[in-house]
């Protein structure tokens, strides 16, 4: 029976991929490096802290990894606050509306620090919906390791085998099937390059998936 659901953030509440495209890449012009297609896409799920360590190990950068992240997050603000493409992604509200009505407990795990995410929770209003907040750049391990989920899971008061993940990432899919939760993958327009192979449901649109069908899956 569903009794909670473990929503990943960027590219599943809110499409901030683009933003996240714009500041990476306005942080690869400062440090000068070129970071090509299938390298950029690897990044989808991790924390930014982690991507910089890559970034720093692959380019032999002198840089530290907390200057990069310093760098696009710098980016990142100001886009936030001056980009207006930012939007939740469609169809997600309503499904967060109706979970809720239905008495499921909604936790956000996700990647992004969590000065970002209480700016999108703030900036849409959904902190009324949501039980609690996880932030992977606060764990010692990042996605695809399964502690975020595991530690947001047990915040719910749940069994793992009544709680359901929304991931829209590679590693996000594996870190959720490692804490062995059931895991729907939501293909977006953004997630180039994902690999929804290890999904137990994969959608493409949030109307495919609603609490009266959700609560039978599991």
């Amino acid at each position: 029976m569903l009794k909670a659901v473990l929503f990943d953030m960027d590219g599943v509440i809110v499409d901030t991929e683009p933003l996240h495209h714009k500041a990476y890449h306005l942080m690869f012009k400062d440090v000068g490096i070129n970071v090509g297609e299938a390298l950029y896409d690897s990044f989808t799920g991790q924390s930014t802290i982690n991507i910089c360590r890559r970034l720093v190990n692959h380019f032999q950068l002198r840089n530290r990894a907390e200057e990069l992240v310093a760098l696009k997050r710098q980016h990142f603000k100001y886009l936030f606050d001056n980009d207006e493409a930012l939007t939740l992604i469609p169809g997600v509200l309503d499904l967060i509306k109706d979970f809720h009505a239905n008495n499921v407990t909604l936790v956000v795990a996700s990647s992004a620090s969590m000065p970002n995410i209480n700016r999108i929770f703030d900036r849409f209003d959904l902190n009324q919906y949501f039980n609690g907040k996880f932030s992977g750049a606060d764990l010692k391990q990042s996605k695809p390791h399964p502690e975020i989920f595991v530690k947001a899971a047990a915040h719910t008061g749940y069994h793992k085998t009544n709680c359901m993940v929304i991931e829209d990432s590679t590693n996000g899919i594996i870190a959720a099937k490692s804490a062995e939760i059931f895991c729907v993958g939501y293909r977006s327009l953004h997630s180039h390059g994902q690999d929804y192979s290890k999904a137990d449901l994969v959608i493409s649109d949030f109307k495919e998936l609603h609490y009266d069908k959700a609560k039978l899956l599991l």
